[in-house]
């Protein structure tokens, strides 16, 4: 069963850095998506936060430019979102959406917490 499964959200102060990780569950090794990240705080909808495609092109909110990394390690299917200079308006819980031939496959979730 083909799945995305994140991991990495926490607790950390202003200032400070995390990195999630959302591991492709079930799929064949090099297997070829799109994945991208989002999130959604308390009473707000979910928001897009980046992406990175099968050509390797990114795109982040402007809310994150310059803060926010996405990365693709096909050979282990895992995709890396690295968060530095957090801010608590980073507080969110943070989804993985993998789409591969028009499925869509959407994490769990992961809890980012930033304090001031």
């Amino acid at each position: 069963q083909m799945r995305a499964v994140e991991s990495g959200g926490g607790s950390v102060q202003a200032g400070g850095s995390l990195t999630l990780s959302c591991a492709a569950s079930g799929f064949a090794t090099y297997s070829i998506y799109d994945v991208s990240w989002h999130r959604q705080a308390p009473g707000k909808e979910r928001e897009f936060v980046a992406e990175i495609r099968t050509d390797r092109s990114t795109r982040y909110a402007d809310s994150v430019k310059g803060r926010f990394t996405i990365s693709q390690d096909n050979a282990e299917n895992t995709n890396y979102l690295q968060m530095a200079m957090l801010k608590p308006e980073d507080t969110a819980i943070y989804y993985c959406k993998i789409v591969s031939w028009g499925s869509v496959y959407w994490g769990q979730g992961t809890q980012v917490t930033v304090s001031s």
